[in-house]
């Protein structure tokens, strides 16, 4: 069998991580550097963790990059803090981060309609010690409803995350049940049906869940698909993960969007998987 179906080619269905791949890089070489290896799409988280809303001459700057390397964003973070480092997230904290957080929405949202970019991804933030889970749950719906409702209005859709427990032992999300309840919620506070889960196998096969049930049970309401392998996070083949399976699985679930390559490699060898 082949690594992967035909329908999952190079140039159709994976992006670049650019938060993660070709990171030796300046953030606006980046795009080039993925044109280079073939790409003609890419993924960032939110680039700026120190301000959730940079100069516009920022935001120029790298729009400018995406047009001249030929690139198109097809998904980009929300502020979410210090990525990568100890944050998963803002809107769930109570106080400053979830202000930052919705201070971030219409930028985030104005510069994907300005990209061409639609999906949105909002990690929901980690437990805060001393604050009532459901107290951080309700500002999460809040500052997800608004989100959701941002992203409608550039015609975006809004990406629910899972992330795994050993990594992130503080981060609510730690299962694809966890995050579709989420999703459900959003939606039904919408109204707008926007709100999607974002599949990382990856997160769910370090949190030990069965990935065909949960390809087969919610490709129906995801999103985007992000992938690693596992352990390590490396390539495709660095691990035990079998994704010509895992992708012709995906395939014959009818998911049709981006696979975005999010794992850590060196540039030189990042992509012999695909060749």
């Amino acid at each position: 069998m082949a690594l992967f179906p035909h329908q999952f080619s190079l140039d159709q269905r994976f992006d670049v991580n650019l938060s993660i791949l070709f990171t030796e890089l300046p953030l606006l070489e980046r795009p080039a550097a993925a044109a280079a290896a073939g790409f003609g799409a890419v993924e960032l988280w939110w680039p700026w963790v120190d301000s959730p809303t940079p100069e516009q001459a920022e935001l120029d700057a790298l729009r400018g990059a995406l047009d001249d390397a030929g690139t198109r964003l097809v998904g980009l973070n929300f502020y979410a803090g210090q990525l990568p480092g100890p944050d998963r997230g803002a809107l769930s904290l109570p106080g400053e981060e979830s202000d930052r957080f919705r201070a971030n929405i219409d930028v985030a949202a104005g510069f994907a309609r300005s990209v061409g970019c639609t999906a949105l991804n909002a990690l929901y933030g980690n437990r805060v010690e001393g604050v009532d889970p459901q107290v951080q749950d309700a500002l999460a719906l809040e500052n997800l409803v608004l989100a959701a409702r941002a992203a409608d209005r550039v015609g975006a859709t809004l990406l629910v995350e899972t992330l795994n427990r050993p990594e992130s032992p503080r981060y609510p999300l730690v299962s694809a049940e966890a995050a579709i309840e989420v999703v459900d919620k959003v939606n039904a506070a919408t109204g707008l049906g926007n709100a999607t889960f974002l599949m990382d196998l990856y997160h769910l096969s370090m949190n030990g869940e069965d990935l065909h049930r949960v390809i087969e049970r919610h490709t129906g309401k995801t999103g985007h698909v992000q992938i690693a392998d596992n352990p390590g996070r490396g390539a495709p083949g660095s691990g035990d993960l079998d994704f010509a399976d895992l992708f012709e699985r995906l395939d014959k679930a009818g998911y049709e969007g981006w696979v975005g390559l999010e794992y850590k490699s060196p540039a030189e060898t990042a992509f012999d998987w695909l060749r």
